[in-house]
């Protein structure tokens, strides 16, 4: 499947990428690789390869989340440029 000049600038455009001649070229021919890469893997039949979110059997090794006090919250509100009511204190974002 091939791509046209046209559309490479176009893509570039939306961007915001300037491409010289040799840069336009080269996508040109990457990006015409890649749509024809995808086409022959379009091709394939998966009707019976279950859907995978990772080839790997990752599980997850973190920790279970809890809430629990901080034993000394004053000393990070000390470090805060203001703070009010033990909590921090932060310039208003929305008008």
């Amino acid at each position: 499947m091939a791509i046209s000049a046209a559309e490479v600038r176009r893509v570039a455009r939306l961007a915001r990428l300037r491409l010289s001649d040799e840069e336009a070229a080269l996508y040109e021919r990457q990006f015409g690789g890649i749509l024809e890469l995808m086409a022959e893997l379009s091709g394939l039949d998966t009707a019976e390869t279950p859907a995978t979110a990772s080839v790997s059997a990752l599980s997850n090794v973190m920790r279970e989340d809890a809430a629990r006090p901080f034993p000394e919250p004053e000393r990070l509100l000390a470090l805060a440029p203001q703070s009010e009511g033990g909590c921090y204190k932060v310039p208003r974002v929305i008008a």
